[in-house]
């Protein structure tokens, strides 16, 4: 489980802060415990410790290039005016323990003075040769069959001691420290890593999160509508996020408000590292999941200071950190992005919990009565050098559409009563495609 510290418990009404709310839990999350996963499966994640190289890459001196190894001395004064021509006395294919002579009797091979061997890319540098001339330097270059054995070659161009070649230990010296714990794994990484001869590495696995709707009137999303009832896309766009997150979302239904169905749909998520709810915590009658959650866990409901969205819960069932969302789709997915994103990235081992974040110019007006921080669904683009953000039509907690037609959250301050047009704010990118479009268009 995700916590072991111990929680208050009992009703507990208190009118908070977003950063104190999300403070509290955060308080509760640490890194889940490190795993061994195969490669492929920790793209992304946390390497939860620091990787040594046992051994150089490349393990050996090699050919960059395809083209003859040689004698860089041998080389000085060649030109396409001015070519000098070399003995071949063997190839260096790729792959192979070492250089193959022409001659059976010939012994190791080694490049001597006024020779040249035959070389492909990768393959190992014969004793002797400094440098590596390119085909494209060559008389091969005036033909297209390059196969059959050669007995001379004409160079067409000096190459200096180490050109075209890879020093063994060029990319990783045996011994350095090649990963540092806490490194967020990309497709780099893996391949240093494979480089290095691991299938398999330690990190911080991927949280499992039991997403559970509730409400008497929800219903799945391919059910047809009866009157009052309305379908389940809360538990399709937290699962969305929780993915992008980095978590492994589990859909595990909907409750009805009464405690027995909660109870059965909550014994399912008991293997969760967290649980996220949507509904059933506000003011209203029939808002049932808040007490519910009172008297099953030890629970803390709050009134955050945030717009769309005020109620939430937090706490735990059986060790099981709970994060109890509003019911309001556009709200359910402010709250997820402000509460449940930084500790579901601690969960990770990612020592970065917060959005990237702009400062944009307002295009438009904002009204902010009631002292919340409003998260203004908006369009963030740059003009001439400078960033500007306006607010999408229909700012309303029920409107998925205005989160789909923008690119950001415009932040309008708690002390604020309304943001006038022209005035600088935070804004939140929570999409990195979103993050290049805007760096290239500012370069």
């Amino acid at each position: 489980m995700a916590s072991t510290a111990t929680h208050s418990s009992g009703p507990r009404q208190q009118f908070i802060s977003v950063d104190e709310a999300r403070q509290r839990i955060l308080d509760h999350f640490v890194a889940l415990p490190p795993r061994r996963l195969p490669l492929l499966e920790a793209l992304g994640l946390v390497l939860a410790e620091s990787v040594w190289a046992h051994e150089p890459v490349p393990p050996f001196t090699n050919s960059a290039m395809d083209g003859y190894a040689v004698r860089a001395a041998d080389t000085v004064g060649a030109s396409p005016d001015r070519p000098l021509t070399l003995r071949v006395i063997g190839e260096a294919p790729a792959g192979g323990a070492r250089p193959r002579p022409h001659s059976p009797n010939a012994g190791n091979l080694a490049v001597q003075p006024g020779t040249a061997v035959r070389i492909m890319t990768g393959a190992v540098l014969p004793p002797g040769a400094d440098a590596v001339v390119r085909f494209e330097e060559t008389d091969e270059a005036d033909t297209e069959n390059l196969r059959g054995r050669r007995e001379t070659v004409t160079i067409r161009r000096a190459v200096l001691p180490g050109e075209n070649v890879r020093p063994a230990g060029e990319d990783i010296p045996s011994g350095s420290l090649v990963l540092q714990a806490g490194t967020v794994l990309g497709p780099a990484h893996l391949g240093i890593l494979a480089a290095l001869g691991h299938t398999w590495v330690l990190v911080h696995p991927r949280p499992h999160v039991a997403i559970l709707a509730t409400g008497d009137e929800i219903v799945p999303p391919d059910r047809p509508l009866e009157p009052g009832q309305i379908r389940n896309t809360n538990s399709i766009v937290l699962a969305a996020l929780v993915s992008q997150t980095g978590g492994i979302p589990h859909l595990i239904g909907i409750a009805s408000d009464q405690d027995s169905d909660l109870e059965r749909h909550f014994h399912l998520a008991r293997d969760a590292d967290l649980i996220l709810t949507s509904g059933g915590v506000s003011q209203g009658d029939y808002d049932r999941v808040k007490e519910f959650l009172r008297r099953r866990g030890r629970f803390e409901i709050w009134q955050v200071r945030i717009k769309p969205g005020k109620p939430m819960a937090f706490g735990f069932i059986d060790e099981t950190p709970v994060i109890a969302l509003p019911g309001n789709p556009v709200a359910s997915v402010v709250a997820f992005l402000q509460f449940a994103r930084p500790a579901l990235l601690r969960l990770l081992g990612r020592s970065e919990l917060e959005p990237l974040r702009v400062r944009a110019t307002l295009t438009q007006r904002v009204d902010n009565r009631g002292q919340r921080r409003h998260f203004v669904r908006a369009q963030v683009e740059a003009q001439n050098g400078r960033l500007f953000v306006t607010p999408v039509p229909n700012q309303g907690s029920g409107v998925l559409t205005g989160l789909a037609r923008g690119n950001s959250l415009a932040v309008i301050p708690e002390e604020w009563s309304e943001a006038p047009a022209g005035s600088e704010v935070e804004v939140e990118l929570y999409d990195m495609a979103t993050a290049a479009a805007l760096l290239a268009a500012l370069h």
